[in-house]
C-alpha cells in the first residue's frame, strides 16, 4: 500500500493570510472578535477561541472595545458602512481574490449590467458578493439552474450581462455552464474568470491523483465549500471520503486499497493532514504489508532547504509580491525586492500567473507553512555564468546604468550589477556621471572574480573599439574635397573640432566665415551639425583640415560681379585707424578710406571727421580681388562736386 498527497493541498494564500492576521491581532493584546468563523475549519476556529478570540454573527453582538476581523470569505458593503458608523476598529482579512469579485460586480452593476453568480447561495462568500451588487443579480448552482435563468429572462437581451464565479467553484461545472450559454445571449454576456488559481490548481491536482488511486481521502471542514467540491470531483474517479479529522478514519474500510490518495481543502492546516496520515499508519500497522505511513507522508511532503534551487508556478501577483506554488505544503512568497534588481518594475512587470520560474529558497517557516523565495538570486546566478562566459569570449554586453556610486556606476547586465569605474565610463573628468543613470550602454568586461561574484566593466573600451573601426573605415575612403556632415564636439580659440564619425577634423577660425570673426563661437556652438569638406589630409599625423565656407557664398566674388573702379558706393564705417578708416561696402567686403582721401583739407585725426557706424558716400579708386583689397575715396567725390559748381 502506498500513500500519495496531492501537489496542491492544504492552506491557500487567502486562508493563510486571514489566520495570520488573527494571530497578529492576538499578539497586540486587547479584545479580538471575528465576523463569523474566520475560516471553515473547526480545529483552527477552536484554537483561536482558546486564545480569547470571540465569534460574532451580527454587529449588534460586537462590544465597543473589541477589534473586529472580517473573515476571508468577505462581507457585504452594508457591513463596512455600519462599522464606519459604529466606530469600531476593524481589520479586513477578506481574501484578495474575493475582494476582486466584489470590485467587479460593483463596477459592472453600476454600468447597469445584470450580474450572474456561479456558486452556493447559502455560502457566506456568495452572500457577500450578492451584497456588493447594486442592481439585479441571480445565483446559480450549476448549468441547469443557469439555463433556467436564461429561459425565464429573455429580457436580458435588452441589457448587458456579467457572469462571475465563487472563488472555490467547481472548475468542471464552470466549464459546463459556459458551454450552455445560449448563442442569442453571447453578444450581451461578459464572462469574468474569478475561480481562484489555487482552487483550480487544487482541483486539477486532486483529479490527477484520483485517476490513479484506489481511494481518495479528502480532508477539510464539513462546511468548507472548496473541500466539498474537492470531494465531488474526486468521487467521479474513485471512492472518496470527506473527513474533518483523523478520528473519522475508523469508519472507513481501507482494506484492499493499494494506492491511497490524500488531498485537503484550502482551510486545512498542515498539522491536521499529518495527523490523518499518522492515524492511517496506526490503523494499518497490523496488516501484512507493514507500511510506515509517517515515512510516506514525509516523502509526499516534498522537503526543501534554505539555499536550495527549486521551480515554482506563479499563482497570484499583487503590487508588493508574487505568491508561488512550489509543490510542498508551504505557501511561497517572492517580495518585489527579490523578484528583480530593477526598483522601477512592479511584480506584474516581472512574472505572470501560470508562469514557471526558477527560485532560490531564502527562508523556511514550517510552523506557519511559509517559504520566502528569491527569483533575483537565480537570475544573478544565471547572469553571472553568462558574465564569466562573456569575459572568456571578450564579448560586448548590453546593460542599463542602474545607479551612480562612489567612484563609478553600476550597470545591470542579465540581472548582475557590473561596476564601471568613472575612468571607464567614457565621460570627461569634469562631466557628471549621474547623467548616465537609466541609459542603455555597451561595455566590455575587464575583471571578473567568480568567488566574490564581482564583475568590473568598461564602457570606454567599447567606445574606443568603435572609434578605431570608424577611423579605419574613414581613412580607407577619405579624400580631399569629400564632404561630410558632423557634429561640433569642441571649440578652441583657433577653430572648431567636428566629429566625422569616430574621428575629428578641425575647421580653422578663418574657414568658418567669410567675415572677420574674433572667435569661432560667433558662428558655431557645441552640438551644431555642419556640412564640411576635407581641405587637407595627413594619415601619419592623423590631422584633418576642414573647410566650411562655400565658394558660392564668397562675398569677393559677388563684389567683383557687381562693382568696378570708378563706382560710387554707400559704405558704413566699421573701424578707425591712425591712417584711415575701413568701411563695409557689402557684407564681407571692406574698403580702406586713407586719411588723405577723407577731405579736401588736411586731416590730423580721423576720429575728428568719421565715427564707427557712420554711412558715407565714397568712390572705388583701386581694386585687387586676388589680395582682397579695395581703396575708397571721399575726397574724389568732393573734387567732382567742386568742379561741377565752377
Amino acid at each position: 500500500m502506498s500513500v500519495e498527497i496531492a501537489k496542491s493541498a492544504g492552506f491557500c494564500f487567502g486562508v493563510d493570510r486571514a489566520v495570520k492576521m488573527v494571530y497578529e491581532e492576538i499578539e497586540k493584546g486587547g479584545k479580538v472578535a471575528t465576523f463569523g468563523p474566520i475560516i471553515h475549519n473547526t480545529s483552527v476556529v477552536s484554537e483561536l477561541e482558546s486564545k480569547g478570540v470571540r465569534i460574532v454573527n451580527d454587529l449588534s453582538e460586537l462590544q465597543s472595545d473589541e477589534r473586529l476581523i472580517l473573515r476571508s470569505h468577505g462581507v457585504g458593503k452594508c457591513i463596512y458602512d455600519k462599522l464606519d458608523e459604529m466606530g469600531n476598529e476593524y481589520i479586513d482579512a477578506t481574501c484578495p481574490f474575493v475582494a476582486r469579485i466584489h470590485k467587479i460586480v460593483q463596477e459592472q452593476s453600476e454600468q447597469g449590467k445584470i450580474i450572474l453568480i456561479a456558486g452556493d447561495s447559502k455560502h457566506p462568500e456568495v452572500d457577500a458578493i450578492v451584497k456588493h451588487c447594486i442592481g439585479e443579480c441571480y445565483v446559480f448552482a450549476d448549468e441547469n439552474e443557469l439555463q433556467e435563468i436564461f429561459q425565464k429572462n429573455l429580457g436580458f437581451l435588452k441589457k448587458k450581462v456579467a457572469i462571475v464565479a465563487q472563488t472555490t467553484y467547481n472548475i468542471i461545472v464552470w466549464n459546463k455552464c459556459l458551454d450552455i450559454i445560449p448563442d442569442t445571449f453571447k453578444d450581451v454576456t461578459e464572462v469574468f474568470q474569478t475561480i481562484c488559481n489555487a482552487t483550480s490548481a487544487r482541483q486539477t491536482a486532486a483529479v490527477e491523483l484520483a485517476r490513479r488511486s484506489d481511494v481518495m481521502i479528502v480532508i477539510g471542514g464539513k462546511h468548507s465549500s472548496n473541500t466539498i467540491k474537492l470531494h465531488s470531483v474526486c468521487s467521479e474517479y474513485c471512492p472518496s471520503y470527506h473527513i474533518e479529522s483523523s478520528d473519522e478514519l475508523y469508519d472507513i474500510d481501507l482494506n484492499g486499497a493499494s494506492e491511497i490518495g490524500v488531498t485537503a481543502g484550502a482551510s486545512t492546516p498542515a498539522y491536521i493532514i499529518k495527523e490523518v496520515i499518522l492515524k492511517m499508519s496506526e490503523i494499518q500497522k497490523n496488516q501484512e504489508e507493514d507500511i510506515n505511513f509517517a515515512e510516506a507522508l514525509e516523502q509526499s511532503f516534498k522537503k526543501i532547504h534554505t539555499g536550495e534551487r527549486i521551480k515554482g508556478i506563479i499563482v497570484a501577483v499583487n503590487n508588493s509580491e508574487a505568491i508561488v506554488d512550489i509543490g510542498t505544503k508551504h505557501t511561497g512568497f517572492i517580495s518585489q525586492s527579490e523578484l528583480t534588481n530593477d526598483p522601477s518594475k512592479k511584480p506584474a512587470d516581472v512574472v505572470s500567473v501560470g508562469e514557471e520560474v526558477d527560485l532560490v529558497v531564502i527562508k523556511i517557516n514550517d510552523q506557519d507553512g511559509i517559504a520566502t523565495l528569491s527569483k533575483k538570486k537565480v537570475d544573478e546566478m544565471v547572469g553571472f555564468d553568462n558574465i564569466v562566459k562573456a569575459m572568456e569570449e571578450e564579448k560586448v554586453l548590453e546593460g542599463t546604468v542602474q545607479r551612480a556610486v562612489k567612484g563609478g556606476v553600476i550597470v545591470l547586465v542579465d540581472g548582475v550589477g557590473v561596476f564601471v569605474p568613472a575612468s571607464h565610463t567614457g565621460l570627461g573628468r569634469d562631466e557628471d556621471i549621474e547623467k548616465l543613470v537609466k541609459q542603455q550602454v555597451s561595455l566590455k568586461l575587464i575583471d571578473v572574480i567568480p568567488q566574490r561574484r564581482r564583475a568590473v566593466g568598461s564602457i570606454k573600451l567599447v567606445q574606443k573599439t568603435i572609434r578605431e573601426e570608424a577611423q579605419k573605415k574613414f581613412w580607407e575612403a577619405a579624400e580631399v574635397g569629400a564632404t561630410y556632415k558632423g557634429e561640433v564636439k569642441s571649440i578652441t580659440n583657433y577653430g572648431a573640432f567636428v566629429d566625422l564619425g569616430g574621428i575629428d577634423g578641425m575647421v580653422h577660425v578663418s574657414e568658418l566665415s567669410w567675415k572677420r570673426i574674433k572667435h569661432p563661437s560667433e558662428v558655431v556652438k557645441v552640438g551644431d551639425v555642419l556640412e564640411v569638406y576635407i581641405k587637407e589630409l595627413n594619415q601619419e599625423t592623423g590631422r584633418i583640415s576642414l573647410g566650411y565656407k562655400k565658394s558660392e557664398d564668397n562675398p569677393w566674388a559677388k563684389f567683383a560681379e557687381s562693382y568696378s573702379i570708378g563706382d560710387v558706393v554707400k559704405a558704413t564705417i566699421v573701424s578707425i585707424t591712425p591712417f584711415g578708416a575701413f568701411a563695409s561696402i557689402i557684407d564681407g567686403v571692406d574698403g580702406l578710406i586713407h586719411i588723405s582721401q577723407i577731405a579736401n583739407q588736411r586731416v590730423d585725426n580721423v576720429k575728428d571727421v568719421l565715427s564707427v557706424g557712420q554711412e558715407v558716400d565714397a568712390k572705388i579708386t583701386e581694386c585687387d580681388i586676388d589680395n582682397k583689397r579695395v581703396s575708397l575715396s571721399m575726397r574724389a567725390l568732393l573734387a567732382e562736386d567742386a568742379g561741377e559748381e565752377e
